[in-house]
């Protein structure tokens, strides 16, 4: 019997780590803090849009531009529509400016590949993304207050392509001031902006450096995945000029975005008043986590996002996680094993309903050492 032989990957395939995202059990009961969704449902006007789009429009393609998407994204920001590409979440607009701008380190030519840098620690899939394309990546580690290292910085900077910078940062949930931002624009490459959580601080987060003299090498991105509410619907953004949106839209699937996510999308993005209400309603959450977590000992980290970072001086993260996990409360653990100027380890935590919040003091109250 002739045995036909498996066709092997790519070589930049086969030593790749996935990119491992976030627990999602199954079945219920489970107090879920461990991937920074919205524990509240999404806009009603974005659930009525996508049951009129159902029931009207899934026998035709979705718009290949997504221009009411693109026009409420726009407004949303006070830019014209041709500053924006709708992605099938940021992840994908991630990976759409790699695929844009990048040069793997099979591709020819000088230099083995384009330059991929962000900070460490922060998140991992701008790694995993580049070792994807082929390309070189280089982490700048951060110091151990989750400032930057100006030395590392310039090291690295002239030679990057893409530097992805998330805006605020996770896990910390560092927000970075503009001055700051704007000194890790790549001598001859793209500062990405990547404001996953930008709501929660401040929605125009980066604009400023958009709109102003270096604005040709800044790229914002937003998903609808945390302050809206929408992580199962998939949909996100990128802002930049006009060029470099064209250029992107050159790479990116001819129908990238299906047709619920562009309606439930364009709602979303509309009612800013709902968004408003939302964001007021986490950050006060946000801010009873904090006191909770400090009076059980814990150092908090500011945070402008939806959730915070924390260490405990015993250092017992680990323990702390699996305890936790018996007791179906998921939060997520990191452990940095390449970042020797800071904190080793410890639990970033979604902010969730009051009653989640309780369920977890309660639980990490009781923990022994």
């Amino acid at each position: 019997m002739r045995v036909v032989p498996l066709v092997s990957p790519r070589p930049a395939v086969v030593p790749l780590a996935a990119y491992a995202p976030g627990e999602q059990p199954r079945g219920g009961g489970w107090v879920k803090l461990n991937t920074n969704e919205l524990p509240f449902p999404p806009p009603p006007a974005a659930v009525e849009a996508i049951r009129a789009a159902a029931g009207e429009r899934l026998n035709r393609y979705p718009d290949p531009t997504g221009l009411a998407f693109r026009q409420a994204a726009a407004d949303r920001l006070g830019l014209e529509p041709d500053w924006i590409l709708p992605g099938n979440g940021s992840d994908e607009i991630l990976t759409l400016l790699i695929r844009t701008f990048c040069r793997s380190a099979d591709s020819g030519g000088d230099g083995g590949g384009d330059l991929i840098v962000s900070p460490h620690p922060t998140y991992t899939l701008y790694r995993t993304l580049a070792e994807i394309q082929n390309c070189p990546f280089e982490a700048v580690p951060l110091n151990g207050d989750w400032s930057w290292n100006w030395e590392r910085v310039e090291a690295v900077k002239q030679r990057a392509r893409l530097f992805f910078v998330p805006v605020p940062n996770s896990p910390s949930g560092t927000v970075w001031p503009a001055e700051t931002l704007e000194r890790l624009i790549p001598d001859d490459g793209l500062l990405i902006l990547d404001g996953a959580y930008a709501d929660f601080e401040d929605g125009r987060l980066g604009l400023d450096l958009l709109n102003g003299p270096h604005g040709d090498r800044i790229v914002l991105t937003r998903t609808l995945s945390k302050s809206y509410g929408l992580a199962g619907l998939r949909m996100g953004f990128a802002a930049a000029r006009p060029e470099v949106i064209a250029a992107m839209a050159k790479v990116k699937d001819s129908y990238n975005c299906d047709t619920l996510a562009l309606a439930g999308g364009a709602a979303a993005l509309r009612d800013a008043d709902w968004l408003d209400e939302t964001v007021r309603t986490v950050l006060a959450e946000r801010e009873r986590l904090t006191d909770g977590l400090t009076a059980l000992g814990f150092d908090v980290q500011p945070s402008g996002g939806n959730f915070v970072f924390c260490t405990h001086p015993d250092g017992q993260h680990s323990a702390r996680f699996d305890m936790l996990k018996e007791r179906r409360i998921l939060v997520r653990y990191f452990a940095f094993k390449a970042w020797p100027d800071g904190t080793p380890d410890g639990l970033r935590i979604t902010v969730g309903t009051p009653a989640e919040t309780d369920a977890l003091l309660t639980a990490l109250e009781s923990f022994a050492v």
